[in-house]
């Protein structure tokens, strides 16, 4: 109901006599005392501004205060609309509607109130009001009493004043701007205001076509979904997989398609009108009433453009469309948030497809699109995951049949090792490594240089199969053809602008267009790049003071009395760090998620997409950094800055850096890549998204009944606008995608070295995406619906991670793992081509003699045996060589292959990752051919048109032509009756 079919306020008046009818006026004051003739001339002036609202005796006000100088300020020309309070909830359909139950509330402001008392309340009022009229005279009434309480209580009311006029004008505008307001400040919510808008019909088409909004046309034609037997495979595929859809009617396939158009008021016979109230639906209502919050002006309080301004200096507390219903309870009826909650936001369906249509319809493109990369990312987890699990199971299969792990673990290789610590460390037999080794071996086989470049293909794979999955969306959706357009400039970026502005008039300088240019700017960006510096050093010292604690960890326990503390100090040292550097990675986490957002403020962008990129970049770079230094600096660092034994590189000249263990680094980067990742996902991707949103709304309804709700009061039942009230804003998509991409991270990096990341990714993925929709629908206000036709700068992201990814794996099976020596020795240095000999072959020899002094073991003697000679790993000539522990030539040939490999693996997998992404199109073959056919369908329906409109003109011109007294208006009117 468009609120434009019921009689104004001068017919209400007019039909109405209040004694007869037991009401009072439609337009009174506070006292109960009818208006002056002039009042009620004034209040009527505008009847086209709210229509008459069924009510009792207690409670609405329309007043227009211009004129009445006993009641207080008003913005001019403004009405204010309070609402009744609702003894029943049943009244106005459980807050959805106004008090008329018939006009739908599409948008809710929520302002603050000081609550008094009923006896005080008339008297602070005309209080107030004489407080206002001083101010808009220009006169400040001097404090009574204590100076300085009056001091404050005159700092109070002006503050509060202040945001009062802003208010009224806005409202004022607003409903200038053609939409119907309803106020309720009697609400079981102490201390809040609620400003209910609604967007009558005009309203509506106005601003659907100023936005260009494409809508369905009463045209529909058939959709094909290609050959015919491309046809019989889909529907044999629909049919097999019946049980995996859920049970939405926007998800059934549809075989006819109305065509779409921007919706044009002179076009209006287009569109199926029959019912305008389901014509805009909620999502698109409460867009549309958004894009006028943004635009209305409020310049007399210095506020240049609406709601964005208002929010931030705290005019406004809040501003956000309304929840459809309830999701459950006896009196919940059906509504797309009831069906999103039992169809998409439960557990029990965790195996079914999401209703991403029905996404789209409540929550708009922009939150659609990213549900549905996020289930495309899931299902094309599922092969990854399966080729995984086949790496490890083949790894599992093949440990026993590895000859360097069987020589390590042979008792009969008698292998002393060199010390692993100064002083505390004594000598060590090889075969205690053989756990590691064997471990080693699950991870570092053939199979994962297949695996590592499998998972190359399958980025690239996942980037095409989006883009067309982003195409179908984009057709299905009617989003073909839309670009984004300029959006409102941010609140802080026109406070700047004041500012400049007003400086530039103090100066007396000629007016001309103000804006922030990089000059203005310049400040900000130095701050952005030396704190950007400073927390990326953060990390870094982070790291290496972790490195420090493994180092004299291993040192402390190496020294226990306790043999089993002394056999497993490799594995508790391990652990600990890698959870040390969890922790560490969660907590900077939020440190550098709000220092990002801080320094995004700083830059002050214009619009909110330069905000929320320029965030997101900061945001990424800041993240990926803190959860990815500590796995680069084990993948590529340790260990290779070792030194060798009589001549090792020290830490503050008393610890000695660390080495990898025999098997090398990659089982350690497999224990810190595993904790990390699931840490991630477990701790802040799952506990935190569910614990930290329910506490807050449990904070804020513990705060609200703390200000005291009245015992009989607790129990009633919230109106939908003061539900919503209490639920946690929506603070965007960006943690969400950040924490996605992350894990993407985690998938594809530094996959050579963990084969079950994407089974661990996908696990977490089922539950994440049953975890956000129950927040989104449960947790989480309405967000506005947003249009996008794509996800952004987060695609540049994606392709930026696989692309690296490429270089990475090579670096990790070349460096990190052992599949180029044992390659190198094979087929170079084994006598009958097989791995036997591998172990000593990559062993050097050390004199113990040669120990720096200071350096060598205390208890020389803990093998029972005196030593000579000890192993080390690494390729150096013999101490009885001529050139004693120089790098030999085995090393600069191993290091040779290794970057011969990283070359052409790099090379090969990016030209099978280009070949893939040229095969596959982006656009799929039917929707390039149904979107072709659509603009042949519109230039036919409006050629269609254009020739009935020449045979109308035709017929009257033959009319006129044929009339016997030829009349010389006859042609105007009839082409106006056109």
């Amino acid at each position: 109901m468009d609120g434009t079919g019921g009689t104004g306020p001068r017919e209400s008046l007019q039909n109405h006599d209040p004694k007869a009818s037991g009401k009072t006026f439609l337009v009174h004051n506070r006292s109960g005392t009818h208006l002056s003739e002039l009042v009620l001339e004034s209040a009527m002036r505008r009847p086209e501004k709210y229509t008459p609202v069924p009510v009792r005796e207690t409670g609405v006000d329309i007043i227009n205060i211009k004129g009445i100088e006993d009641i207080g300020y008003a913005q001019q020309d403004s009405i204010l609309l309070n609402a009744l309070v609702p003894e029943e909830n049943t009244h106005c359909r459980q807050g959805l509607y106004f008090q008329d139950g018939q006009r739908r509330v599409d948008y809710v402001l929520t302002y603050h109130i000081k609550k008094q008392s009923s006896s005080r309340r008339h008297s602070s009022r005309l209080t107030d009001n004489a407080f206002t009229r001083s101010l808009r005279r220009g006169r400040v009434p001097p404090p009574k009493g204590d100076p300085e309480v009056g001091a404050q209580e005159h700092s109070l009311h002006y503050h509060e004043d202040d945001k009062r006029f802003c208010r009224d004008e806005f409202e004022s505008s607003l409903m200038e701007m053609g939409l119907e307001l309803e106020k309720d400040e009697h609400t079981k919510t102490p201390g809040v205001g609620f400003v209910k808008i609604h967007a009558p019909w005009h309203v509506l088409c106005r601003e659907a076509e100023f936005m260009k909004l494409k809508m369905p046309t009463k045209k529909v034609y058939e959709v094909k979904q290609g050959s015919n037997l491309v046809e019989k495979i889909n529907t044999f595929i629909t049919k097999l997989t019946e049980p995996l859809h859920p049970n939405v009617e926007e998800n059934r396939i549809q075989n006819v398609k109305h065509l779409s158009y921007p919706f044009s008021r002179e076009k209006q016979h287009l569109f199926d009108l029959s019912d305008r109230d389901s014509f805009f639906d909620s999502k698109t209502r409460s867009s549309i009433v958004f894009e006028v919050l943004k635009r209305t002006k409020c310049t007399k309080s210095k506020h240049s453009m609406g709601i964005t301004s208002l929010l931030a200096n705290g005019v406004y507390m809040a501003a956000y469309p309304l929840h459809d219903g309830d999701t459950d309870g006896e009196n919940a009826e059906p509504n797309d948030r009831k069906l999103l909650y039992e169809e998409w936001a439960s557990y029990s369906v965790f195996y079914k497809y999401q209703p991403v249509g029905l996404i789209r319809k409540y929550f708009g493109e922009k939150i659609g699109l990213y549900f549905a990369w996020l289930g495309v990312y899931t299902q094309m987890l599922i092969p990854a995951s399966l080729v995984g699990v086949i790496v490890f199971l083949y790894g599992c299969a093949t440990v026993d049949d590895d000859i360097p792990s069987m020589e390590i673990c042979d008792k009969r290789n008698n292998i002393t090792m060199c010390p692993l610590c100064d002083r505390a460390c004594s000598y060590w037999k090889l075969i205690t490594a053989c756990g590691t080794a064997r471990a080693s071996h699950l991870f570092d086989n053939p199979a994962t240089v297949f695996f590592s470049i499998f998972m190359a293909l399958w980025a690239a794979m996942f980037m095409e199969h989006w883009k067309r999955r982003q195409m179908r969306l984009n057709y299905i959706w009617d989003l073909t053809g839309f670009e984004d357009e300029e959006d409102h400039p941010r609140a802080e970026y026109e406070f700047r602008v004041m500012q400049k502005a007003l400086k530039k008039e103090h100066k007396a300088q000629k007016p001309e267009k103000v804006k922030l240019t990089c000059k203005d700017r310049l400040p900000a960006y130095m701050t952005n790049l030396v704190m950007m510096l400073f927390m990326i050093g953060v990390t870094f010292a982070i790291v290496f003071g972790v490195i420090v604690y493994r180092i004299s960890t291993t040192s402390a326990l190496y020294m226990s009395s306790n043999p089993t503390t002394r056999s497993n100090v490799r594995l508790t040292v391990k652990t600990t760090a890698a959870i040390i550097n969890l922790v560490v990675i969660l907590i900077l986490d939020e440190v550098y998620g709000a220092v990002a957002r801080w320094l995004t403020i700083l830059e002050v962008p214009k619009t909110d997409k330069s905000f929320e990129e320029r965030l997101i970049f900061k945001t990424f770079i800041l993240k990926f950094v803190n959860a990815f230094t500590p796995i680069i600096y084990i993948a590529f660092f340790r260990g290779r800055l070792v030194g060798r034994p009589g001549s090792y590189l020290y830490v503050f000249e008393s610890y000695r850096m660390e080495e990898c263990a025999h098997g090398g680094c990659l089982m350690e980067l497999c224990i810190q890549l595993s904790i990390t990742m699931l840490g991630k996902q477990l701790i802040q991707n799952n506990l935190f998204e569910i614990g930290i949103p329910k506490l807050k709304k449990l904070i804020r309804y513990i705060k609200s009944k703390r200000r005291a709700f009245q015992e009989e009061e607790q129990d009633k039942k919230l109106q939908r606008y003061e539900t919503d009230h209490f639920l946690e804003p929506f603070a965007g998509l960006t943690p969400e995608y950040m924490e996605m991409i992350i894990q993407f991270g985690f998938v594809t990096l530094f996959v050579a070295s963990f084969p079950l990341a994407p089974l661990f990714a996908l696990l977490n993925n089922i539950i994440e995406i049953r975890l956000d929709a129950k927040k989104f629908v449960v947790e989480l206000r309405r967000p506005i619906a947003a249009r996008a036709k794509d996800i952004g700068i987060w695609y540049n992201i994606l392709r930026g991670i696989s692309k690296v990814a490429v270089i990475i794996n090579a670096f990790v099976i070349s460096f990190t793992s052992d599949f180029i020596p044992r390659l190198v020795y094979q087929y170079m240095y084994s006598p009958d081509g097989s791995m036997h000999g591998f172990v000593n072959h990559t062993l050097s020899y050390f004199n113990v003699s040669d120990f720096q002094e200071g350096k060598d073991p205390l208890e020389p003697t803990d093998l029972e045996y005196k030593v000579e000679i000890c192993r080390y790993k690494d390729y150096r000539e013999p101490p009885w060589s001529p050139t004693p522990y120089e790098i030999s030539k085995e090393f600069w040939t191993v290091l040779a292959v290794k970057l011969a490999f990283v070359i052409v693996f790099q090379n090969v997998v990016m030209l099978m990752s280009d070949v893939v992404d040229w095969i596959i199109p982006d656009i799929p073959k039917d929707i390039s051919v149904q979107i072709h056919k659509e603009k042949i369908l519109m230039v036919e329906l409006f050629m269609k048109e254009e020739q009935g409109k020449m045979q109308t003109l035709e017929s009257k011109d033959s009319c006129n032509n044929h009339s016997p007294v030829p009349r010389p208006r006859s042609f105007p009117n009839s082409h106006t009756n056109d």
